[in-house]
């Protein structure tokens, strides 16, 4: 994500409640114990109530209908999961939106509402291992959620449909899923609007065919790669789409700017081609089968935000800076995503970083500047980057400007041939994973033979800034 627009402040969890198991009676009077109800959050740091335990996602597919003259949304949440303990019942993260019914396995699935919170207790208790389908149908207006600062995620209304953004919790108030970036997902994502509209997803697009009646469309989204919730998107509007390979080969790219910013567009969006092919000698092999962007009018959205294989940027965030920032994201944050959301600055940090490394590829600018330049910038030395005091704080200066220092200092600490092999193998080592800042500091010191204990001491976790830069 690019906050640069506009700050974003994200507001604080409340607490985690779980649910333990009970005991039962046999027919012979023998005593054992019932499966349990999964845990109605995954203890997040800042998030404790976000995610949900007792199961992982392997696959949402997703239908959903949309008229932007009602803003009404009738969708069918198909959830393929597997049973990571004995389930009694099983949560489901979702925000607004009325539920009309819900199924596992086929069979109707008693549900309960509270808050953001759906519970769903099958007819038959799941065994640990199994996998299972959970079908929820609901409809509604999907809302907006805003954070403390006034920006906006979630399902955002625009002049011609909507754009649906999702970091750090948006995404609940379009689908019901387990909302937590540790549990990541391949997806299908099937949309009907009027047929004078597109609907641009993640992923590669199956199929576009009229309804029967010809009055509108139906778009058929797959993405093939896990996928955190958070970078799920889906933009619906009067676009002007552009689907090719680059010549020579390269990874497929689908574009889509809304009519009134095409044009203005056009020129930025011909460079991703160009830009990836850098990313790739940089930070590796790309993770998705696919890459491209959505620019929507500036009054859309308040930021740019790194959703997966396919950025959204609004307009007046739309230069090469921003679209470097997003297209890093795509190995980091992405590809390789935070454990948790104190981790952060693995996200931001290492995006930041590939702006400095750009300036200093193609605009003579050494990475030394770049890092100078933040040093002597006071916001970044609020908190350090690796433990953010509050969920409002990790969208912050440090997490970004402080987080490309520590990256810095490593590169000065192992020397460049070592440092750019640390991340292009920190990007192969978790590729569709989740990795932890623990991870990474243990990465490091294993690749680089390096005890780096004073470095993570002073830039990561301090809380002085240091004398000298």
């Amino acid at each position: 994500m690019d906050r640069r627009p506009l700050l974003r402040t994200l507001a604080p969890a409340v607490a985690l409640i779980v649910l333990g198991g009970t005991a039962c009676t046999t027919a012979d009077g023998a005593t054992g114990v019932q499966g349990s109800p999964g845990a109605s959050g995954l203890r997040d740091p800042y998030f404790p109530r976000l995610g949900n335990g007792g199961y992982d996602v392997r696959h949402y597919a997703l239908t959903l209908d949309y008229d932007p003259k009602t803003s009404k949304l009738t969708g069918t949440a198909a959830i393929t999961a597997r049973a990571t303990q004995d389930l009694s019942a099983f949560n489901l993260d979702l925000h607004g939106l009325t539920v009309h019914g819900a199924t596992v396995d086929g069979s109707p699935a008693a549900v309960n509402r509270a808050g953001n919170e759906l519970t769903l207790r099958p007819h038959d208790e799941l065994d640990k291992g199994s996998t299972f389908r959970a079908v929820v149908r609901y409809s509604g207006s999907p809302r907006v959620i805003t954070d403390a600062d006034g920006s906006e995620e979630g399902w955002l209304r625009t002049a011609d449909g909507a754009i649906a953004l999702g970091e750090p919790t948006g995404s609940m108030a379009w689908f019901p899923g387990n909302h937590h970036p540790s549990d990541k997902a391949t997806y299908d994502i099937t949309v009907t609007v009027p047929k004078k509209l597109t609907a641009v997803s993640n992923g590669e697009l199956r199929s576009r065919r009229p309804t029967a009646d010809g009055r509108r469309t139906t778009f058929a989204w797959h993405s093939a790669q896990p996928m955190a919730s958070y970078v799920a998107t889906l933009g619906i509007g009067e676009y002007k789409t552009k689907s090719y390979r680059p010549e020579g080969g390269g990874v497929p790219v689908f574009t889509a700017a809304d009519t009134t910013v095409a044009a203005r567009s056009e020129k930025l969006l011909a460079r991703i081609p160009e830009i990836m092919d850098w990313a790739e000698k940089r930070f590796g092999p790309y993770p998705f089968s696919s890459t491209g962007a959505i620019v929507e009018r500036s009054g859309d959205a308040g930021y740019a935000l790194e959703t997966q294989s396919r950025a959204v940027f609004p307009e007046a965030s739309f230069d090469t800076v921003t679209l470097v920032h997003e297209i890093a994201h795509q190995w980091y944050g992405d590809s390789v995503t935070p454990r948790s959301w104190r981790d952060m600055w693995l996200n931001e940090g290492f995006a930041s970083y590939a702006e400095w490394i750009y300036f200093e590829d193609f605009e003579g600018v050494p990475a030394q500047d770049s890092f100078k330049e933040n040093f002597d910038t006071s916001s970044n030395w609020a908190f350090p980057p690796a433990e953010p005091p509050g969920a409002e704080d990790i969208s912050q200066d440090p997490v970004y400007g402080r987080g490309a220092m520590v990256l810095h200092k490593i590169r000065q600490a192992v020397g460049d041939d070592t440092f750019f092999g640390i991340l292009r193998g920190w990007a192969q080592t978790h590729r569709h994973g989740n990795a932890s800042t623990d991870d990474f500091t243990a990465y490091v010191e294993k690749e680089s033979g390096k005890d780096l204990t004073t470095l993570w001491d002073t830039w990561l976790y301090g809380e002085a800034k240091p004398a000298q830069p």
